[in-house]
């Protein structure tokens, strides 16, 4: 079956858009002959403003990539950006993956106490899946915005660049890249992106940047109570438990300094 073509490729100079470059990697092909494949447009500079203000030709999707933290731009390192070992969000529900995620963190019953402290009010098993958000922003392009410009303002994305990414949705943008930034918890991004993709249709959440290892999202469905926010604090726990872990320090701490009312999620991982 023939493969689609990718539109980075007939991108050229499209208006609107800072000067910048093709990001590629090596393809597999048959013969075990490769080429050269783009993952990714990125600006030359840093920019400053969010990426939705800027032109998104067809097949593509405006994102922010930083590198306030860890390795200076860790785009061009070729171990940070492997779509080749990523598998399609597809391929994965958000429900199995994230309950191997959970059953991966949770304290061991020999922890006693502090370990039920840790994930209270919950037990080991899986919690399952929060319920949508119920109430949403009046106008979440607006809000967006706002976040986006605040981040840029207050140096919590350092000196962004603007990248335009091949991917039909925006909770698809880790896995279209490869990115590994959650690589010492989850090593398959594309698992990352089907649990956004989930939180995408439950919340509205929108992917703004990516760090070397973080993760900012707008969140314009937000739990407004903490018996809505508990397990979706468990759910957050299980996906990135080093915000617990060096954070809040337990599920229901989590719940309500980081998740009631917030309309900004954001994840890193160690």
């Amino acid at each position: 079956m023939s493969e689609l073509p990718n539109p980075l490729s007939a991108l050229g100079s499209a208006a609107g858009l800072p000067p910048g470059r093709l990001v590629t990697r090596d393809a597999r092909r048959r013969l075990r002959r490769t080429r050269q494949e783009p993952v990714l447009w990125l600006s030359d500079g840093p920019v400053d403003a969010p990426a939705a203000a800027y032109p998104a030709p067809p097949g593509l999707r405006t994102v922010l990539l930083h590198d306030r933290h860890g390795p200076e731009e860790w785009w061009d390192t070729r171990e940070f950006l492997r779509p080749e070992r990523t598998s399609a969000p597809d391929d994965h529900h958000v429900q199995p993956v994230l309950r191997e995620f959970w059953e991966a963190v949770v304290p061991d019953p020999e922890e006693g106490r502090e370990g039920e402290d840790l994930i209270a009010p919950f037990g080991r098993a899986w919690p399952g899946l929060a319920e949508a958000g119920r109430a949403r922003e009046a106008d979440p392009d607006a809000g967006a915005d706002g976040l986006a410009r605040q981040l840029i303002r207050d140096g919590s994305l350092g000196r962004p660049r603007l990248a335009l990414v091949p991917a039909g949705r925006a909770a698809d943008i880790p896995a279209a890249i490869g990115w590994a930034g959650p690589v010492n918890h989850e090593n398959d991004t594309g698992r990352i992106s089907a649990v956004l993709r989930s939180w995408e249709d439950r919340y509205g959440v929108r992917v703004l940047a990516l760090g070397f290892a973080t993760l900012d999202l707008y969140v314009p469905a937000p739990p407004r109570t903490l018996a809505e926010a508990l397990p979706l604090a468990a759910e957050h726990f299980a996906f990135a438990p080093d915000n617990v872990w060096q954070g809040s320090g337990t599920v229901r701490d989590y719940a309500q300094e980081a998740l009631i009312g917030s309309t900004h999620w954001s994840f890193w991982w160690d």
